[in-house]
């Protein structure tokens, strides 16, 4: 194919581009980075004005804008709608990173011995997502875009997405396509292609737990008055049981125990324990009994902290009791849990549980419900056969553990089904300190792709 020959000719141009949208700080948390993701959305669309797509438009939202363009060469193709988000996490902590987050330096590493590119949002997902975008410009340029094509890009992703839906549903018309593909995922290791079939749901709130009126002297009121830290890290504890079993009445009522076939599936992915602690340099690994790590992350739901602050935590010491604390908790959930649902069971058994000492507050944040991709339809083998192609071995169907609220939202308005080629890997820390992309992974996917719309062409045919 033409495509992949233009793909490696240009491949250290398209890594310089990258760089440059990777120094954006296109941060959706934060407002401090409004004007950077308007930023990025312009970039994003005066980039796919010039490698041929129609239609661009940058659309304002409540939020952050939707960068959509399109090219359309034969009504009478399958249309692929390319879905990927330009806005990242917060770099914080800065001072765990090892260069600038948003001053992508390329280096070595053991994973990555050809080099990683190091910035915040390399791997999430504008690496990912800058993949498609080349590899769509080098189909333009050699005339073998096989499929209509649409582009649908976010700047909310990493806040849950909350006006995207409204966008779809002002949309459809315009968004209508026969699959959606989206590169926000991960392979097993680079000598194990792997396409992600499955998803878990997000249940996200915050709790407030207030004691006494004011920050009190701990030696004058101290083993008198309920600390809220104190308080607020006894009923955190008592979420899980002495097997990690979370104890919210009715959190376990919709989950579903696996398939032989889906154990089977689990038991073909390459993995040692060994590897998996020296990695994260820890001693044991820790979780619920009676499931093996692989099946932890991936297809049971979990309860995690992700945050907690309250009282004195500046230099020296002060010995204060706080009025108030805090705590930020995630919940993965699974196929037929609802995040609704689960948020509702989490802030009742929070509330009951706190004792007459405090008063607590739950806040929903953001959540998503999970999603399943069947592997017997035509995009699902299209792109079990590009990457067989490019790797030179099937890929493996696993589920992943991450969250992507908007794939259930795909199926739900535009009734179509997503798939998940993502060319990342579990290793690449995003979401934390020192995110990376491995440039065999940029490289790769950009080659793997024009092979889906080939191959999918081909099927729907």
């Amino acid at each position: 194919m033409r495509s992949i020959a233009i793909l490696e000719e240009n491949k250290e141009k398209y890594l310089d581009q990258l760089i440059e949208l990777l120094r954006i700080p296109s941060i959706s948390a934060d407002p401090k980075h409004k004007e950077d993701l308007v930023k990025a959305s312009n970039w994003l669309k005066d980039h796919l004005e010039t490698i041929g797509l129609e239609n661009v438009n940058v659309y304002s939202t409540p939020g952050h804008p939707v960068v959509y363009a399109e090219k359309i060469i034969d009504k009478s193709l399958p249309t692929v709608l390319v879905y990927g988000h330009y806005d990242v996490q917060p770099p914080d902590p800065l001072d765990l990173w090892d260069s600038p987050p948003f001053e992508p330096v390329i280096k070595k590493t053991k994973i990555h011995p050809e080099g990683a590119i190091f910035a915040r949002g390399s791997c999430d997902d504008k690496g990912q997502l800058f993949m498609h975008v080349k590899a769509i410009e080098a189909m333009i340029a050699s005339q073998e875009l096989d499929c209509n094509v649409k582009i649908l890009f976010e700047g909310e992703e990493e806040v849950g997405s909350d006006n995207l839906e409204n966008f779809l549903k002002a949309n459809t018309e315009l968004l209508q396509c026969d699959v959606v593909l989206i590169s926000d995922s991960s392979v097993i290791a680079n000598d194990v292609p792997s396409i992600s079939v499955g998803l878990r749901g997000l249940s996200y709130a915050e709790v407030e737990v207030t004691g006494p009126n004011r920050d009190l002297h701990s030696g004058v009121y101290g083993g008198g008055v309920g600390n809220p830290i104190n308080v607020l890290c006894e009923m955190i504890a008592s979420l899980k049981d002495e097997n990690k079993h979370i104890t919210i009445p009715g959190f376990y009522d919709d989950v579903e125990d696996l398939t032989d076939e889906e154990r089977s599936a689990i038991e073909r992915i390459p993995f040692s324990i060994e590897e998996y602690q020296d990695d994260l340099k820890i001693e044991s690994v820790e979780g619920e009994k009676g499931f093996h790590t692989l099946e932890r992350t991936s297809t049971r739901p979990t309860l995690d902290v992700n945050g907690i602050w309250g009282g004195y935590i500046g230099k020296g010491a002060k010995t204060v009791l706080p009025s108030k604390a805090y705590a930020k908790i995630s919940m993965r959930l699974v196929p037929n849990q609802s995040d609704d649902n689960i948020t509702e069971l989490f802030t009742k058994h929070f509330e009951s549980i706190a004792p007459s000492s405090v008063k607590v507050k739950v806040t929903p944040h953001h959540g998503g419900l999970p999603a399943v991709t069947p592997i017997n339809t035509p995009e699902y083998r299209a792109a079990a056969k590009a990457m067989e192609k490019t790797y030179g071995k099937e890929p493996i169907p696993v589920r992943g553990g991450g969250s992507i609220p908007i794939v259930s939202l795909f199926e739900t308005i535009l009734g179509v089904k997503t798939i998940l080629m993502g060319f990342g890997l579990d290793s690449d820390d995003i979401h934390s300190p020192n995110e990376h992309y491995g440039l065999f992974n940029f490289y790769k996917g950009m080659e793997t792709i024009p092979y889906f719309y080939k191959y999918y062409a081909e099927l729907k045919s």
